[in-house]
């Protein structure tokens, strides 16, 4: 999730969503569909998005304690959780 700039460590506009650029496309694309649109603080460490070994899920914890999990690539998210402590890192099992 891009950021303003180093001194306002939050997203760029308020929103949640990653960038990725897939083998068969030209550009990078945003993948936010399930992910908050407004008034989204959450940044995420490097250590705290994971991609699993099939390459299908990943998941990513943010600074404000949220969990998304995404079983489709980043085309799609779901919130775990949004009470955990900041994250720093996570893996699948």
């Amino acid at each position: 999730m891009p950021e303003i700039k180093d001194e306002k460590r939050i997203p760029a506009r308020g929103q949640a969503g990653g960038h990725a650029h897939r083998r068969r496309r030209k550009s990078f694309e945003v993948l936010s569909n399930g992910l908050p649109q407004s008034h989204a603080y959450d940044v995420v460490y490097r250590h705290a998005l994971t991609l699993d070994d099939e390459g299908e899920r990943l998941a990513f914890g943010s600074t404000t304690g949220g969990l998304w999990v995404s079983e489709d690539q980043g085309d799609s998210w779901a919130c775990v959780t949004h009470t955990l402590p900041p994250v720093y890192a996570v893996r699948f099992g």
